[in-house]
């Protein structure tokens, strides 16, 4: 590799252009590169969600889950299909194999959906597959002074909409919260009655209304022309006067008016609000593209007084705050190395050789990445963040030894060449070593893959440019700048040398206490407490308030609003969004929800106390929770007969709620429903015409559509009867084959109080049972609930299948595991390339164990739970470490040319003390500012992390210099005895 350092030599000018070029490519690849929140990823999830207004929980699985499941069930790369039938919505919920293409498996899915019919009333279907670009760039409310007029909607949809669809770079603006307008005819009994016209005459009344028909081609008039026939209804006054029955118009037995169908509420600090939510497309810049909307929005407020338009959430500003926080922590740890080189070298100059490899090497990152594809988002960041101390790992080592070699000989250009020759070796098998941790990264799939493989390639490409900067730049920095330096004298460290002759005399006490160390590693690891990551930010929080579906809806709404009102009294709270309901276009985005459920989502303040506002809103009396730092662990139980599957749902809730330590537990079947059963008895009317007939007596029918201020608007037929006690239901006047006869007399009519809901997983029905954990203890709370329900003595017939987020991350665990051993397994043969020998590589391997040792202390010090941080910090430490052993080996294997292997093995200790001394100290206080700042949502550099690389670099620095030289000898000990009874013997002759 000294191929390079002669050719900057010969390229002096070229090497300084080079310089500035990669600086000035790096500033423009910064600001070039597009900037967001996380790099898109696609999550193996599709979603199905139809709206059905007006239809009961029964009636959407029958006629709308059912058939979807039947058709979804051929479908390929499917793992598990969960659905969710409720009242007014369905849900389907696909989960596919890690490896699928996912855009591939949406359009199987679609084409499955597409075959088949649903009920007239209910929505299409809405397939969604989810990906990380889906995260709203921003989210704005608008509000008008007079309220959510008609006039404003329309204004709304198509003036103001418009504006942030046309921003370069948007991908979709929607607006929601929008009530649409209808048509509606209400129907009078008694004028019915007294014109004697059925109720079905309405239900036909738009019929062939609204239309257009081609008739064909006549000659007319001597020119051939083509004739249509065309209905339209463009005013309600012509709705009233169609013809129902001969003499009988709409009007005379029935009201039409136009009305709105408000089917989401949506409120933003307490008014009636739209909301407008932008994504932008993958290539664009997020920081650019929010400074649009803020524009328009500004932009929108002076054209249209009567409006305002709010940004109460941006992903744009988060990106901001990410970047500069991680540039931040970026440049406080390239601060923090220089110091230390400083400290060590005690000579500016090098130092300042040393340094200005930092911002060489980051400016040819990110021109590799802005060539790569990749965006500058928190894993590139944290990619920048993590390498900064080990990118000058490579030119401390070879500065160090230019510094030392300096010291005894004459300064020449050949000098630096030769010194650079000593360690190029090391250094390159090192820094390999280290990106080969990160290759098998792209073994992985799916999204783990799509998350982890930005901040592997940012690190990649940090460390071999580290390398190409070291082999180059530094040592022709040193021709100029070391010249006539005045370089402090290296010392030997004698206490060092002192342990390690110990050491080397005494293997097998010291190899037995790192055996001892190790095993007992081992059980503090299974003593930690195993966390999830947490996807909480205490800046925005989420929850829902929720009743039983038997209140009614105004009453629901009432609570809603007075739950509202509560949480803005709170003194930490800037903003407060609340949304009820359902609509189609919260189904297009895959989101129902219960027609008893409020969700809210609120922004609080910079800088105020989480805590105790999450404290205030589980003090109120209703069902909220803001879920605290909690982690959901469910218990899927499945069977196929339902009295025996809820019996052992409620025995298995009970033991999980006796669990100490479990804060919460509840099931998807404790909602029910009062109702009422009405048995017909086939011998005095048919049930399917019974039920048709009670359906369009008592619901909303549509019956077709008509042109309303330009606005194609749905018609609906209301419920000719509205029923307030059972016996108004018992009198309803059906129709039966010997004539008009009241439903009491021709059906048995049962309360009841069934579910609200119905669950399947894959076609069969199912009882989730979810208890919440607090996440720092969730591998412990899962073990136990496990525990616990396998000494449950259930039916042979109900199966129990645990889940959560528990399970879920210990598949990425595995991933992950099975990563480090192919990354140890490169390793180990670059090494063997290396060494060209196999006791040199094993002796270098073997000083992982004491990374994990130092981590796992360090945890267990500090209190942090296991997590996916955390064993990629460990995955991590696998580079790291072993480059400090390549190092010292390197050196031991350049002196037993000349030495016997204790001389080489304690020369190498002494001359290479001080370089990984000073690359570990360096990468150390680098990670210092991840370890006290505050980790950003969805980041995998955080506390964790951080606290995995110091413990374990700490521990495995001290034992490296000690236990590797240890391992080596002990692996060479036969050559070793025989050198030193030969130098015993040579003593005795030369005495």
């Amino acid at each position: 590799m000294t191929w390079f350092t002669k050719w900057a030599f010969v390229n002096k000018a070229a090497v300084l252009f080079m310089a500035v070029l990669f600086m000035g490519l790096g500033i423009f690849s910064y600001f070039k590169l597009p900037m967001e929140y996380l790099p898109s990823a696609d999550r193996p999830e599709v979603s199905i969600t139809i709206i059905g207004q007006g239809f009961d929980a029964q009636t959407m699985l029958t006629g709308a889950t059912e058939p979807l499941e039947h058709a979804l069930s051929i479908v390929k790369g499917k793992k598990e299909m969960f659905s969710t039938s409720a009242d007014g919505f369905a849900k389907i919920e696909m989960t596919f194999d890690s490896g699928m293409n996912m855009k591939d498996a949406k359009a199987n899915v679609q084409e499955a959906v597409n075959a088949i019919t649903l009920p007239q009333g209910m929505s299409k279907p809405f397939v969604v597959q989810f990906n990380t670009s889906m995260r709203p760039i921003a989210q704005l409310s608008l509000t008008f002074k007079d309220g959510l007029t008609k006039e404003n909607i329309a204004l709304a949809q198509d003036r103001i909409l418009p504006k942030f669809q046309q921003i370069n770079g948007v991908s979709s603006a929607v607006l929601s919260g929008a009530s649409e307008s209808r048509v509606w005819i209400h129907p009078d009994k008694d004028k019915l009655a007294q014109a004697k016209v059925p109720l079905q005459a309405l239900t036909g009344a738009l019929k062939g209304q609204n239309m257009s028909a081609a008739i064909g081609e006549k000659s007319i008039d001597g020119k051939a022309s083509e004739i249509k026939v065309i209905g339209n209804l463009t005013d309600l006054a012509a709705v009233g006067n169609l013809i129902i029955a001969p003499g009988i118009k709409l009007k005379d037995v029935a009201a039409v008016e136009a009305a709105s169908n408000q089917e989401s509420i949506m409120r933003v600090n307490g008014k009636d609000s739209l909301e407008i939510i932008v994504t932008k497309d993958a290539s664009s810049n997020a920081v650019t593209i929010g400074k649009e909307i803020a524009t328009t929005a500004e932009g929108i407020q002076k054209q249209y007084p009567n409006a305002t338009a709010e940004i109460y959430n941006a992903t744009s500003d988060k990106v901001v705050s990410s970047v500069n926080s991680m540039m931040r922590e970026v440049l406080l740890g390239a601060l923090f190395a220089a110091i230390v080189i400083l400290l060590f070298l005690r000579n500016l100059r090098s130092t300042l050789i040393t340094v200005f490899s930092i911002p060489l090497s980051l400016g040819l990152t990110l021109f590799l990445l802005s060539k790569s594809g990749v965006t500058l988002n928190l894993l590139t960041l944290g990619g920048v963040a993590v390498a900064v101390g080990r990118l000058v790992d490579d030119s401390i080592v070879v500065i160090e030894n230019i510094f030392r070699r300096t010291q005894k000989a004459e300064f020449s250009k050949e000098l630096i060449i030769d010194s650079v020759r000593e360690v190029a070796k090391a250094i390159t098998a090192s820094t390999l070593t280290t990106v080969a941790v990160f290759l098998p990264i792209g073994l992985l799939e799916g999204t783990l893959q799509a998350f982890l493989l930005p901040f592997a390639l940012t690190v990649t490409y940090a460390l071999l440019s580290s390398l190409f900067v070291a082999l180059t730049v530094v040592p022709l920095m040193s021709a100029w700048l070391l010249r006539n330096a005045s370089l402090k004298p290296h010392r030997e460290p004698g206490r060092l040398l002192h342990v390690l002759a110990w050491a080397l005399n005494h293997k097998i006490i010291a190899i037995g206490l790192s055996l001892f160390l190790f095993i007992g590693s081992i059980v503090m690891y299974i003593a930690l407490p195993k966390g999830a990551v947490s996807a909480e930010d205490d800046t925005s929080l989420s929850f829902g308030l929720t009743y039983s579906p038997e209140t009614p809806a105004t009453t629901f709404k009432e609570k809603a609003i007075e739950f509202e009102k509560f949480i803005m009294s709170q003194s930490e709270v800037k903003y407060v969004i609340m949304q009820l309901g359902n609509s189609e276009e919260n189904a297009k985005s895959g989101q129902v929800v219960s027609s008893r459920n409020a969700q809210y989502s609120v922004l609080l303040k910079e800088g105020v106390n989480a805590d105790h506002f999450r404290e205030q809103i589980n003090s109120y009396d209703a069902d909220s929770d803001t879920g605290p730092k909690v982690t959901p662990v469910t218990l899927d139980l499945t069977g196929d007969n339902k009295q025996e599957l809820a019996k052992a749902a409620a025995v298995v809730t009970a033991a999980v709620k006796a669990i100490e330590g479990v804060e919460d537990v509840s099931s998807n079947q404790d909602e029910t429903k009062p109702g009422y059963a009405i048995v017909v008895d086939p011998a005095l009317a048919n049930p399917q015409e019974t039920a048709l007939t009670i359906r369009s007596l008592l619901n909303p029918t549509p019956i077709g559509s008509m042109v309303l201020d330009g606005r194609d608007t749905p018609v609906f037929l209301d419920g000719m009867i509205h029923p307030s006690t059972s016996t108004d239901l018992a009198g309803l006047q059906i129709m039966t084959r010997t004539g008009t006869a009241a439903l009491s007399s021709i059906a048995k009519i049962e309360k009841t109080n069934g579910s609200s809901s119905f669950y399947q997983k894959n076609g069969q029905p199912y009882i989730r049972i979810t208890a919440q954990v607090i996440t720092d203890k969730m591998s412990d709370m899962n073990t136990e609930i496990s525990t616990v329900i396998k000494d449950l003595k259930l039916p042979s017939s109900i199966a129990v299948v645990q889940g959560g987020a528990f399970i879920d991350q210990t598949g990425d665990f595995t991933d992950l595991y099975m990563n480090m051993l192919v990354s140890i397994g490169i390793v180990f043969l670059i090494m063997l390339i290396t060494f060209k020998t196999f006791r040199a590589p094993i002796a270098c391997i073997l000083s992982l164990p004491f990374a994990a040792i130092g981590a796992v202390l360090a945890m267990m010090v500090t209190g942090t739970p296991f997590e996916m941080t955390s064993i990629f910090g460990i995955v991590m430490l696998i580079g790291i470490v072993v480059t400090n052993a390549i190092v010292l080996i390197d050196r031991v294997n350049q002196n037993e040319q000349n030495m016997n292997i204790r001389e080489a093995l304690l020369e190498a200790a002494s001359s290479r003390m001080r370089p990984i001394l000073m690359t570990a100290v360096a990468t150390i206080c680098a990670m210092l500012p991840l370890l006290f700042a505050k980790s950003e949502q969805g980041s995998l550099v955080s506390k964790g992390l951080a606290v995995v690389v110091i413990g374990g670099l700490s521990f495995a620095t001290v034992f490296t210099l000690i236990m590797v030289p240890t391992f080596y000898e002990a692996l060479h000990y036969m050559k070793a005895r025989r050198e030193r009874k030969q130098q015993a013997d040579a003593n005795m002759v030369a005495a």
